[in-house]
């Protein structure tokens, strides 16, 4: 657990520094939505094109990907029912809650223990596939419909596929696709500009932080709790009621469970500041979930082994 440790502690570091910047009002007024317009239209697209080109898309065809593609969507679909149903909220903060429920930190967090823990980097593939290309996708695709194109009966259409973080996984996925590779000095410029998605991304939950101690400013309890259960306890649950279902055992079961006990990835705040919604259940779910996820890791490698 050495690896999820020091992976929590960079990001904590990080996310005080975002904090600091905020509290002194070091970058300005406006900071958190400049850096949150910079994390989704630049950083994270450059980095969904580079990974996403680079992938083995066969991975999505094994039992793996079907496991994390069932627990997944039963969870965001959850999350939606109850949310829009039963809440009563709009459809753009259903989906941002969804999201905080079921869009985990496979970067932060997934690699370093896919590496350390399982001992293969490829663990952690089928959960970034499925959230890059099906996950994200739909749920901008739901948000950018919510925005409005003045009364034009093609906004449903145009606006997804405006979107930067859907264009870049299209993209990418014709990249992967080809039956040559581009040169590497043709996606290095992407590559480092995609280094800097996650780091952005944690500046601006601190910078979020310091600006949420109003009581206005914090999600709903219902709603939070619904995302930190759906999150920490049912994904799991799911994952290993389903992964015995389809025929995993032993690592290969251990590898899908751990990744569907992540917490909720920071970027779902980005999105959140991009669309202006949801930004408090995203921001609170992260915190609530990234400190459940260590003794609910603990408990799962201990039932499995």
């Amino acid at each position: 657990m050495t690896a999820v440790l020091a992976a929590l502690g960079t990001m904590a570091a990080i996310a005080v520094i975002g904090w600091l910047l905020s509290r002194f009002g070091v970058l300005g007024e406006h900071a958190e939505l400049v850096l949150a317009k910079v994390v989704f239209t630049i950083a994270t697209p450059s980095l969904l094109m580079v990974t996403i080109a680079g992938a083995d898309l066969h991975l999505l065809l094994t039992r793996t990907a079907l496991t994390t593609a069932l627990t997944t969507t039963v969870v965001a679909a959850v999350a939606v029912l109850v949310l829009r149903l039963v809440l009563h909220r709009s459809a753009a903060d259903s989906t941002v809650g969804a999201l905080s429920a079921s869009y985990l930190n496979a970067g932060n967090l997934g690699l370093p223990l896919a590496v350390y823990l399982l001992g293969d980097a490829v663990a952690v593939v089928p959960t970034m596939l499925f959230q890059l290309l099906i996950l994200a996708p739909v749920a901008f695709t739901v948000l950018d419909s919510r925005g409005g194109e003045g009364g034009s009966r093609w906004a449903p259409v145009t606006r997804p596929l405006r979107n930067p973080i859907i264009v870049s996984a299209l993209l990418g996925i014709v990249l992967a696709l080809l039956p040559w590779s581009l040169p590497e000095v043709v996606f290095e410029p992407f590559r480092l500009i995609g280094a800097a998605a996650a780091p952005l991304a944690l500046i601006t939950l601190g910078m979020s932080l310091a600006g949420a101690r109003a009581a206005s400013s914090r999600a709903p309890l219902p709603d939070l709790a619904l995302v930190v259960v759906l999150r920490a306890v049912v994904h799991p649950a799911l994952a290993i009621l389903i992964g015995q279902a389809v025929g995993l055992h032993g690592e290969a079961l251990l590898a899908v469970v751990v990744m569907a006990s992540l917490p909720t990835a920071q970027n779902v705040l980005v999105y959140a500041v991009q669309y202006g919604h949801g930004q408090a259940i995203a921001r609170d779910a992260q915190l609530a979930t990234t400190a459940l996820c260590l003794p609910v890791m603990i408990v799962v490698t201990a039932w499995l082994l």
